[in-house]
Parts: C-alpha cells; structure tokens; sequence
C-alpha cells in the first residue's frame, strides 16, 4: 500500500520572509536561493513561486520589510538647519544600517530599494537645496554620503569578522615592530594602532564632508 505524504505545508509571504531573515543572518546573501529557502519553510521551490517570482523580488521584500519598521529621528518642526539637517538624516541611515551589513551589500548594486527607505535621500537632498545647492550638487552629496556610510559599514562588519577569529592580526604583529628610523610617526604608534582605527569617527567624518561640500568648513 503506498504511503500517505499528506497535505504540503500551507506558507505565507510573512513565513517566507521570516524564513529568508534567518537564512541570510546564518549564510549571507550568497546563501539565499530558492531551493535553500523551500527547505528552510518545509516546502518545495515551486510553492515559493506562488508568492514571489524570483529572489530579486524576495531581496525587495525582506528591504521593505526591515525598512518599514525603522523610527525616523525627530527632525525640528521649522526646518532648521540645513547642514544639521543632512548630518541628522546621514546618521539615522548608518544607525539603521549598522546592523544589518547585508542590506548595505544589496543596496550597493544600485538596483534594489525600498520606498520605506527614500525619507534619507529626500530629507538630504532638499535640505542641501536650502542650503543653496543646485539639485544636481544636492544629489552629489547624498552619493558622497551614502559612499562614504556603506563603506564605513561594510568595513566595520569585516573587522568584526576578523575579531570574532581571536587571533592576533597580521597588521598588528608589524606595527608592533616597525622601525622607527623609516617610519617614525607609525612606529610611535605601535600597538594602539589597532584600537585607534577600531574607534567610531562616523559622526566627525559624516560632519567634515557635509560642512565641506554646503560650504561650512
């Protein structure tokens, strides 16, 4: 007599979605395909497409779905001003990035977004007008800006990584013996180089650019 294999699993988008969060945090987006997602939700990959076509439009989902639930900063009610403006918003787009360094590796393709997300580069570019940028300076700057944050962030996932191994680094067992005749400003350095470089300058860097390119500095 054959076996009874039942009804498949009933799945919903919000079952993908979640499911697709812990395959990303567990093995990265080079990791995320539909055959591996349909074993993580108990199904097979054909039930996958009934709810999304393919995985860009499961990468758009999962960018709309943790966009949607970031809180915005409080922003003055007369506007303010503009070089805070940008600073503020630049901020709040690396603090909500920070822990999720995949998103910054999909958004750095430039093709998928989520419209959760455009309130950063609105808020930026419009303030950067106020300030007296052309629109077409004001988008450079928010390109500068978003350069300079996925880059900040993905290097600072990277070394994390690294830290995780608890292994002395190559890059500190040769600052701790540089020779001080060639290289004297390094060799003073020496062993805090690695806590010096670990220390968080996004704030002063994000100011330096935004006073730089509005005129301010």
């Amino acid at each position: 007599m054959p076996s009874r294999t039942g009804r498949p699993p009933r799945i919903s988008r919000a079952d993908i979605v979640s499911a697709a969060h812990r395959v990303i945090e567990e093995e990265g987006t080079q990791g995320l395909t539909m055959r591996r997602l349909a074993r993580e939700v108990g199904a097979t990959p054909m039930a996958l497409y009934h709810h999304v076509r393919d995985k860009d439009e499961l990468l758009q989902l999962l960018l709309d779905d943790y966009a949607a639930t970031v809180p915005r900063p409080e922003m003055p009610a007369d506007g303010g001003d503009p070089g805070e403006l940008v600073v503020t918003a630049a901020v709040a787009m690396r603090d909500a990035l920070i822990g999720v360094p995949w998103i910054v590796e999909v958004l750095r393709a430039d093709d998928l977004m989520s419209v959760h997300a455009l309130w950063y580069p609105e808020t930026i570019i419009d303030a950067a007008v106020r300030a007296g940028l052309t629109p077409e300076a004001a988008v450079d700057l928010y390109r500068i800006i978003w350069h300079y944050t996925a880059g900040e962030i993905t290097a600072r996932a990277a070394a994390a990584r690294r830290r995780e191994d608890d292994r002395p680094t190559y890059r500190g067992q040769v600052f701790a013996t540089l020779d001080a005749a060639e290289l004297p400003r390094l060799a003073a350095l020496g062993e805090r180089w690695e806590e010096l470089t670990a220390r968080d300058t996004y704030d002063k860097g994000v100011r330096a650019i935004v006073h730089g390119l509005l005129g301010g500095g």
